[in-house]
């Protein structure tokens, strides 16, 4: 599935679930006001696609097609909602994980060959807006009387998202069992003659994705989050442009991780490709806990509402 279809997909959805809704009971006034701030906290699991690594095939730019599973790494998040409407919120986040990709782990012939892999740590943080497309909110009786049944609390909401950001990286690779960070060593000669041009370790970011969420009782939620995140850089993993000349870089680790083949060496000479130029890109699947905290303010309110004494006329 390449970024337009997974557009068009999403924008199926708000069509699909919008028309839905309309003719569904979207909560009380009430309901959905005691649930318009929450504290988050996620973690999970991530997903690099550029120009490491990949499937047993030539890649796919921007494609699910191409995940590479082994190379999973992980994620943890942290965020504040904001609900200012039934159909809308606004989330910020702070994500830290981690990406890598490795040429050695796919038998496509020429990724194998060319033997370049890469982790780097990922420090994001973003703004964005939630589309509420279907939400069940209810608050059940606090006590359950002998002889009653007690309505049950519900909070389950379907929901897309998208919105903007930055993120830091620092890509690394290893040798001889130590870890050498990539961009001081200029494998693609940034800033020298005939070299890449020299790039910030930041990039914009675009997060966009679907979540699910259900509640635990009237403080607590818990969900799923699926988010692709573009970003508008092609150096996450220090590959983009075509091989530089190793005996003009500065040092020995410079000239290995500039070029690493293994075999078919000739593919791999000064001037050939060793990467793309699309963009990277990469996942997150998290599991994501809320604290409902504007309920708790709402039940201190009333506990603290003082009631006129004596008789009281109606």
């Amino acid at each position: 599935m390449n970024l337009k279809s997974l557009l068009f997909l999403l924008s199926g959805l708000v069509y699909s679930f919008s028309a839905y809704s309309q003719h569904t009971n979207f909560n009380t006034q009430r309901n959905w006001s005691l649930n318009k701030k929450d504290l988050l906290i996620g973690f999970g699991a991530t997903q690099f696609t550029g120009d490491l690594g990949g499937r047993n095939r030539i890649g796919t730019d921007y494609s699910l097609a191409d995940i590479d599973f082994p190379s999973t790494s992980f994620n943890f998040m942290l965020g504040y909602r904001y609900r200012f409407h039934p159909y809308f919120a606004t989330t910020t986040s702070f994500n830290v994980g981690r990406v890598k990709g490795d040429d050695a782990l796919t038998n496509e012939i020429v990724r194998e060959s060319r033997n370049l892999h890469f982790r780097s740590i990922l420090i994001e943080f973003s703004q964005r807006l939630d589309i509420i497309l279907y939400a069940n909110e209810k608050f059940g009786a606090r006590y359950n009387l002998p002889g009653h049944n007690g309505a049950k609390n519900h909070n389950e909401q379907i929901y897309l998202f998208a919105g903007v950001g930055g993120c830091y990286f620092n890509p690394e690779a290893m040798l001889n069992n130590k870890w050498y960070k990539l961009d001081p060593l200029n494998t693609e000669g940034q800033g020298m003659a005939k070299g890449a041009r020299e790039t910030l370790p930041f990039t914009v970011t675009i997060p966009m994705g679907i979540g699910l969420r259900m509640g635990l009782g009237r403080m607590w939620r818990i969900g799923i989050e699926a988010s692709y995140i573009k970003t508008f850089s092609d150096y996450i993993d220090d590959v983009s442009t075509v091989y530089y000349d190793p005996q003009s870089l500065s040092s020995a680790e410079a000239q290995y991780f500039s070029n690493p083949s293994v075999s078919n060496v000739n593919w791999f000479a000064p001037g050939q490709q060793r990467g793309d130029k699309q963009k990277d890109a990469y996942y997150h699947l998290n599991m994501v806990v809320a604290r409902n905290i504007t309920y708790k303010d709402y039940a201190k309110q009333r506990r603290s509402y003082k009631y006129p004494k004596g008789r009281y006329k109606y």
